[in-house]
């Protein structure tokens, strides 16, 4: 089911993924800005929630490119 995810490419994963994690750099990062206002209480507007998941959505798929590639490393042990 997860095959696509180990197609793409690690390197542009690491990119895309970083790179929306600090969009846009000033005054201060969507992603820490969303993450606040879900701390805060205040993650209510629609628009705010699909932001948030659009700037973090690259960093669950790499860290689930990670993981997927760390439990390969290990069944092979």
């Amino acid at each position: 089911m997860m095959k696509w995810l180990d197609r793409f490419p690690l390197l542009w994963l690491v990119v895309l993924a970083v790179w929306m994690a600090v969009a846009p750099i000033t005054p201060e990062p969507h992603l820490i800005e969303k993450l606040r206002m879900l701390g805060n209480g205040t993650l209510s507007r629609p628009i705010d929630i699909f932001d948030l998941c659009l700037h973090a959505a690259p960093l669950l798929l790499l860290v689930l490119r990670l993981w997927r590639r760390l439990s390969r490393k290990s069944d092979a042990l």
